[in-house]
């Protein structure tokens, strides 16, 4: 029997109202309903008062999924602060994206994690979620009305975040991971 993965689920937003409490729960929900992984969320909104508690849960995480909203055709502040507030947490492993916003489904944020995502040597999987229009795909109780698309895309996302993060937690296993001299 396979030995689950931690993923740490990271929330990238942190606006009042926001969607992403919807999205995120949902993606937590598909993550367990796919099996093989356990989850931590880490919410900016709680993440940056404890940088040290947020670097922990980073370090004990064997990969990541990013719930992030597109704003402004890219990714939002809080985001950036918690990913700028560790460093070598973030390496040798994997990186799975869910996003939405509107008509691009905030694939424009995903484009730009992935460039700040490979700087600190986290690979990112090819497959990820979109949710083009997403305030139209959850109900008022915070239930999405048509899953069977995105759940898909995501156990397809699922199944390369698996790949990779086996492969690096060996890789590490073997060999620590450390900054090029």
């Amino acid at each position: 029997m396979r030995v689950p993965l931690h993923i740490a689920l990271i929330y990238g937003s942190a606006r009042p109202g926001r969607l992403c409490d919807a999205v995120g729960a949902w993606t937590e929900a598909e993550i367990h309903r796919v099996g093989g992984f356990t989850t931590e969320i880490v919410d900016p909104r709680d993440a940056l008062q404890d940088e040290g508690a947020l670097r922990d849960a980073l370090a004990r995480a064997d990969g990541f999924v990013v719930v992030t909203p597109e704003y402004n055709h890219s990714f939002a502040a809080p985001l950036k602060a918690v990913i700028d507030a560790a460093d070598v947490e973030w390496g040798a492993k994997p990186v799975g994206f869910v996003s939405y916003g509107g008509l691009s489904g905030g694939l424009r944020a995903v484009e730009q994690l992935r460039l700040v995502f490979a700087e600190l040597h986290v690979v990112g999987v090819s497959d990820s979620v979109a949710l083009p229009d997403a305030w139209d795909r959850f109900d008022g109780a915070g239930r999405m009305t048509e899953p069977e698309r995105p759940r898909r895309a995501m156990g397809r996302m699922l199944t390369r975040l698996r790949w990779w993060g086996e492969a690096l937690k060996a890789a590490r296993s073997a060999q620590v991971f450390t900054e090029a001299a």
